[in-house]
């Protein structure tokens, strides 16, 4: 008799033991479970001019991948490369111009195999849809009536440089340096013009087709300014390889590719 309550005493401790363990199993699971879960926040230090289209790409990514959240950092492509290089947390730069992308991967802080030129644009010069300038060509802006025109800032502005680049071309760069007004970015540009603050100003055709205040005067000839191209590339620094390699590839596919022709953007062969 004792010994069968002895044995009975053994098999309910290891019955015991056995819960205990399966429980702690459990708990294991679950906190591993919800580590898969918690959210990972991508940096993304993007070009002003995608600021559209990003919105709208970042509302279709974050409902397909709930557990990710994209922070944009939107503004002129130089200064963004400059923020990079000083050490700024980001995990993509989106850039309007390939000098800024091949500036960051000589210095090694991004992987020429992590980059791709991805997007085109064109630039063009807009006027406001109430303003008097009657402007259709380079010509106009030596006009009187044309007291000021907006560009983005050359150095670290990419649409700037290239209108810079144009007017340089024609000639007309030194002559209409008294009517410039220089911008942070490409859409402080549009907003100059949007309020009458210039007469003209020099944007993308992306960010002329976002406003109903502006309207375009003339599409700048391409062969007066360096190709428009838009590469993408993944920060060497990043703490999310693998989710900003996620986006890096989703930013690729047709149905990202899709939203930036909606807004105006041309996809590279």
């Amino acid at each position: 008799m004792f010994k069968k309550a002895k044995i009975g005493m053994v098999l309910s401790s290891i019955l015991a033991l056995t819960l205990v363990i399966s429980g702690c199993g459990t708990a294991t699971t679950d906190n591993t479970e919800s580590q898969n879960a918690q959210t990972v926040e991508l940096t993304v230090s993007a070009a002003a001019s995608m600021t559209d289209a990003l919105k709208e790409i970042q509302m279709a990514y974050e409902t397909k991948y709930p557990n990710i959240k994209l922070n944009f950092n939107f503004g002129a492509s130089g200064a963004l490369q400059q923020q990079i290089e000083q050490g700024a947390p980001a995990d993509l730069f989106l850039s309007a111009a390939t000098k800024n992308m091949k500036a960051l991967v000589d210095k090694q802080l991004i992987d020429a195999n992590q980059q791709k030129n991805v997007l085109s644009n064109e630039l063009v010069a807009v006027v406001s849809t109430d303003g008097q300038a009657v402007v259709e060509g380079f010509a106009d802006l030596s006009n009187s009536n044309v007291k000021n025109i907006a560009i983005g800032i050359p150095e670290s502005v990419p649409a700037g440089g290239y209108a810079k680049e144009a007017l340089t071309s024609v000639n007309l760069w030194d002559s209409l340096q008294s009517k410039m007004v220089q911008a942070k970015d490409v859409r402080q540009v549009l907003q100059y013009v949007e309020t009458g603050n210039s007469d003209v100003g020099f944007v993308y055709r992306t960010d002329a087709l976002t406003s109903d205040k502006v309207k375009i005067a003339f599409a700048v000839d391409p062969n007066t300014y360096t190709s428009v191209e838009y590469p993408i590339g993944i920060v060497k620094a990043t703490k999310h390889s693998k989710e900003a390699e996620d986006f890096y590839t989703y930013l690729q596919t047709q149905e990202a590719l899709d939203v930036f022709i909606k807004y105006g953007f041309s996809v590279l062969k």
